[in-house]
């Protein structure tokens, strides 16, 4: 097994994930002595219990079997005396694929068996561990640290958020315990940790949705007029069945009883009937229009405002996030938003007018008739409470595995060449299927539990409306209310328990667009990693003098660039050598400030990078990638991307020079043919021939080349060579290439090695120190000469190969020469 957090994850368990909560500290757990069994290499001991002698665990055990189980296993690996300070479940593996596991922690150790795994796995308390808690998009972790590295992570539904933060804090206290810092009494520790968690950090999932008002904001004069139309049009409702208590004793009962009916007085009860239901409607028209207008804008605001975040944030956001589940955030989720805000956000709101206006008139009319009415209402409560924590919980996994199906698309439709040429449709479609099982696993699973609440809210009404009939009936057979009343009563009633059903109903689709806002403010509360200065530098004339001094960088615990040091002149070029994995492009991504230094600093012109705004400075760059990405669009939109307000004429002048020209106007529509979605209609070298266009027309003073050679035949190189030659005189150049051949102009190599510089020089130069540059040289001069040999592998002279070889050899050393051929 491995140990949790190290490697690979397990296999996903398609089983409910446990939601038990952690027992009292004071609780004590006797069980028999456990062995350790230590394995090389893992960052945890793997433990396993002490056979043939049964456990005895003093509390109240869960009920259901699962639970029961991992409890049963839990306490047979505890010493003697070990009492459990705080439990999680762990029910999301490394996939956010559901099963069952637990983490537990005692006075000596933390205890996890994590989803789908067969063993358990424990750290000994001690100096340098620490919990780090988080919460992204509706997915809990607990990462456990040391000095040195992540040591694992685990991830749990938000459900259980309230007891990670109860480890959490009884971890932190115990440490301090054992380090000395306190003396606080273990027992009176654990007593105090039952007694519940402190204050959660954070809003509660449904509230959420407050956060909104900072988009409704600017439209609250149409919210409060809106208000104003939902007030009246709920109390036009209730006109009606107050006209009916006069309706029946005084015109229908006294006619049953032999007197005559006053038509005048009728037909002003039937025209209050009828003026009261087109006033109703009226205002009900003109209330829903006006706040769903509002509602499609505020949903606008929230959409355009993650996107532009999106936008905003730094690229290690993106690297650890799915494209699928970040449309998916942006798309859906904002409609669902929307849906909520124009629909039931206005039913809530009418349902709570109704509710309260029928209440005053119910105990106007009869005080114990109302009192009666009431008898369902604290079931209700009760079973919304019940069931509202389930439903956020469910629906955050629903959006969770919705993202998966999104991300399944958003994986295979943009790389369908690739599917189609390996012929993994079988297999691209059986992803899909399970992506869409999963899917509806969690839905059937909360369907399952809000089929049950809604008939039985529906019953509970049925019951007080029959309640509050008998008694009703009661009350006429003893003279106290008039059969007008009664049935006035009885319609009132009807109002009241429908919008008190209709309550209990918003509950989903409140906790719906909860967990749907909490994913979008996730985006909106991420803080880049490269953040606008608060007085940005203005860039003027920028020259090109780059420096960078001591210079260092990580990817998390892992350092990339270590103490780099080096100048390039205005308008030198540069070539960055060296194996994978060395260093080069993390590089050129801080130049480009897609990232920020970790250690020293990188200056432009003597100012430090940081002190420019991002967007500034990156207008005087330009990037040349190896795989170019255009977008769906015309070639000249393409080209004219970095500067949209170019002419035409910028555009044809861009081309030429990038040898691009010729071949567009090969194509059907020449400059206003459209290229398709990451220029699928062209090729590899008409690609890069349109990006390297595309940085010509910026005019940027700093130039960056990533290997923008290294995927073409010999001739299309030499066609984006001629157009490179044109694009780096008079710019500061930086260029990767692991071809050599193709860094033959560059004024210096630096030569790269483990994040470090190894050597800087001229090509000559460095091949007479015969150090890492020379070695790169030999090697790929072998690789020369042995593809050569193979061409030649026919001819029957072996003289012949080997004047090929030394042909082929020399050929390469007056590439790489200044001046050579």
């Amino acid at each position: 097994m491995r140990p949790p957090g190290a490697a690979e994850a397990p296999p996903p368990v398609p089983e409910q994930a446990l939601g038990f909560a952690a027992p009292g500290a004071s609780a004590r757990i006797a069980a028999l002595p456990w062995r350790p069994q230590t394995r090389a290499g893992a960052s945890c001991r793997f433990i396993s219990p002490m056979p043939n002698h049964p456990p005895e665990l003093l509390l109240d055990g869960p009920a259901d079997a699962t639970k029961a189980a991992l409890w049963t296993d839990l306490q047979a690996r505890l010493a003697p005396q070990e009492n459990v300070l705080a439990t999680l479940p762990v029910d999301l593996d490394a996939r956010l694929h559901f099963g069952g596991g637990l983490l537990a922690l005692t006075e000596r150790r933390l205890l996890v068996r994590e989803p789908g795994a067969a063993d358990w796995c424990e750290w000994p308390l001690g100096a340098g561990l620490q919990l780090r808690h988080g919460d992204h998009g509706g997915v809990g972790s607990l990462e456990l640290l040391d000095a040195r590295a992540r040591l694992a992570q685990w991830r749990f539904t938000l459900g259980a958020n309230t007891q990670a933060l109860k480890l959490l804090e009884a971890f932190e206290r115990r440490q301090a315990v054992l380090a000395g810092e306190s003396q606080i009494d273990d027992e009176a520790e654990a007593d105090d940790d039952a007694l519940g968690p402190r204050e959660q950090q954070g809003a509660p999932s449904t509230w959420v949705l407050l956060r909104l008002w900072r988009f409704a904001r600017p439209y609250q004069t149409q919210l409060i007029i809106g208000f104003l139309l939902t007030l009246a049009s709920t109390a036009a409702t209730l006109v009606p069945p107050y006209l009916t208590i006069p309706l029946m004793d005084k015109v229908l009962i006294p006619f049953q009883n032999g007197q005559q009916i006053e038509p005048r007085f009728v037909m002003l009860l039937l025209a209050g009937l009828l003026g009261s239901a087109l006033l109703a409607w009226s205002l009900g028209w003109a209330r829903t229009w006006l706040l769903a207008l509002v509602s499609e804008r505020i949903a606008a605001d929230l959409r355009t405002t993650a996107f532009e975040h999106l936008l905003q944030l730094s690229l290690d956001y993106f690297g650890a996030k799915r494209t699928g589940d970040l449309m998916a955030r942006i798309g859906s989720e904002t409609d669902r938003i929307s849906v909520f805000l124009s629909l039931h956000a206005l039913d809530f709101a009418t349902d709570v007018l109704m509710i309260g206006m029928t209440s005053v008139i119910l105990f106007s009319i009869n005080p114990w008739l109302a009192l009666v009415t009431l008898i369902p209402l604290p079931f209700i409560a009760w079973m919304i409470h019940l069931v509202r924590d389930r439903l956020r919980t469910g629906f955050e996994k629903i959006d969770r595995v919705w993202g998966d199906v999104t991300n399944v698309l958003a994986d295979t439709i943009p790389g369908i060449r690739v599917v189609k040429a390996f012929a993994q449709e079988g297999r691209e479609a059986a992803r899909f299927k399970e992506a869409n099982r999963l899917n509806l696993a969690v839905n059937d699973k909360l369907n399952k539990t809000w089929s049950l609440f809604s008939p039985t809210v529906s019953l509970l009404t049925d019951i007080g409306l029959l309640v509050v009939w008998a008694f009703g009936i009661w009350l006429v057979s003893k003279g106290q209310i008039t059969v007008g009343v009664l049935t006035a009563f009885i319609a009132y009633i009807g109002r009241f328990y429908t919008r008190l059903d209709s309550m209990s109903r918003i509950v989903s689709v409140t906790q719906k667009a909860a967990a749907g806002a909490k994913r979008i403010f996730d985006i909106l509360d991420h803080v880049s990693n490269v953040p606008e200065p608060v007085n940005p530098v203005k860039i003027q004339n920028l020259q090109g003098r780059i420096e960078m001094r001591g210079l260092g960088f990580r990817y998390g615990n892992r350092t990339v660039i270590r103490g780099l040091d080096l100048e390039i002149r205005p308008g030198e070029m540069i070539g960055l050598v060296g194996h994978s994995g060395s260093g080069k492009s993390t590089l050129v991504n801080l130049i480009c400030r897609f990232y920020d230094v970790s250690d020293g600093g990188i200056y432009v012109d003597g100012t430090d990078l940081r002190r420019f705004g991002v967007a500034d400075y990156r207008r005087h760059i330009g990037l040349v990638l190896q795989e170019p990405f255009l977008f769906f669009g015309t070639v000249a939109e393409n080209i004219a991307y970095g500067k949209p307000g170019a002419s035409r004429a910028e555009i044809v002048s861009a081309a030429r020079a990038a040898h691009a020209h010729e071949f567009i106007l090969r194509l059907p529509q020449g400059y206003d043919s459209l290229v398709g979605e990451r220029g699928q209609g062209l090729s590899g070298g008409e690609r890069q021939r349109i990006s390297i266009a595309r940085a010509l027309l910026i005019d940027p003073r700093i130039l960056i080349l990533d290997e923008a050679t290294s995927s073409v035949d010999t001739e299309t190189e030499k066609e984006i060579q001629k157009a490179l030659d044109n694009l780096v005189q008079g710019r500061t150049t930086i260029a990767i290439a692991h071809r050599l051949s193709t860094l033959r102009k560059a004024d210096r190599l630096v030569v790269m090695d483990r994040g470090r510089v190894v050597e800087v020089g001229p090509h000559e130069e460095l091949i007479a120190r015969k150090g890492a540059y020379w070695r790169l040289y030999e090697a790929q001069a072998r690789r020369v000469e042995g593809s050569d040999l193979d061409a030649h592998a026919g001819e029957p002279l072996i003289a012949a190969q080997i004047a090929t070889v030394a042909a082929t050899h020399a050929s390469v050393h007056a590439e790489l020469t200044p001046g050579g051929a």
